[in-house]
């Protein structure tokens, strides 16, 4: 009985207060889409480190007067290295090849480079690729070495920047966050104030204050979890509709985001919305209400 009735009561305060409720609700569908997008990006970023940094090369690009003894010295020397996973020699010819491969849809430049003017190479693969400092000191001062690049230089810029953007929309989220619980608690104390003779009653007759609390509790709730969903939503239609549809090209670079991430983000956002919305209105009525 008691049940039914705080469902009851919560169902009323719900319709009661309806433009406040859909504000909430809407409030909190922005805030948990931009944390959910946010917790994606930053999976997304882990996994692409976790996947590129596998495949990043040491290039030790050779010196055009390189001999035959020397190129053969540095390609003992790489085959006989722990640090070593593998080896490539990458011939001119072959770096040309590459070349135009890479800018096909530049055929202006590619005419105007030459076969003899790219460097030859030694690809190596590194078993452990936070080591190239160690592999820099030992063959960047070995005759016929020209220099040695560490490819995972070039990757940690493009990092930085997706990094920048995790924060800039945690930051957002933050503050729509920020605003979703000043509404929860606005919405609460406008329930509450409009209920104050009931409220004034109940403690009368000697009702619990978790009993006069627990229907104001579940609307917070309530509107909390109808949001989480409809961001969840809204982060699947992302995928369809931008993920693998209009960006659907840059798959080639990026990974593609997994349903099992996005899937992941449902019980994430309910669970962190529930139990903040919770907390709020407990708080607003504790020490606002007083009750």
């Amino acid at each position: 009985m008691r049940a039914k009735y705080v469902l009851a009561e919560m169902l009323v305060g719900l319709w009661r207060n309806v433009t406040m409720t859909i504000a909430m609700i809407i409030t909190m569908i922005v805030s948990l889409s931009m944390l959910g997008a946010s917790l994606l990006m930053y999976m997304q970023v882990d996994e692409m480190k976790g996947h590129y940094y596998e495949q990043v090369e040491v290039s030790i690009y050779l010196e055009k007067t390189i001999d035959d003894t020397q190129r053969s010295e540095i390609k003992s020397k790489l085959d006989s290295d722990p640090l070593v996973k593998s080896v490539l020699w990458e011939t001119k010819e072959m770096a040309y090849e590459n070349f135009k491969q890479q800018f096909r849809d530049a055929p202006d430049l590619v005419n105007a480079i030459g076969a003899d003017e790219l460097p030859e190479s030694f690809r190596v693969a590194l078993k452990d690729p936070q080591k190239f400092d160690q592999i820099n000191a030992t063959y960047a001062g070995l005759a016929g070495v020209d220099t040695v690049v560490d490819q995972q230089k070039l990757l940690q810029k493009i990092f930085d920047i997706l990094g920048s953007i995790q924060n800039l929309s945690l930051v957002v989220a933050g503050f729509m966050g920020l605003a979703a619980l000043l509404l929860v608690a606005n919405t609460i104390q406008v329930a509450a104030y409009s209920k104050r003779r009931e409220v004034a009653v109940m403690k009368l007759v000697g009702a619990s204050n978790w009993f006069i609390q627990a229907p104001f509790v579940l609307e917070a709730v309530f509107a909390a979890l109808l949001g989480s969903i409809l961001a969840w939503v809204m982060l699947v239609v992302g995928k369809i509709v931008l993920i693998d549809g209009k960006l659907a090209a840059l798959t080639d670079l990026l990974l593609p985001v997994s349903w099992g991430n996005v899937n992941l983000m449902l019980p994430i956002l309910a669970g962190i919305g529930s139990v903040v919305s919770a907390v709020t209105a407990w708080v607003t009525l504790r020490f606002y209400i007083r009750v």
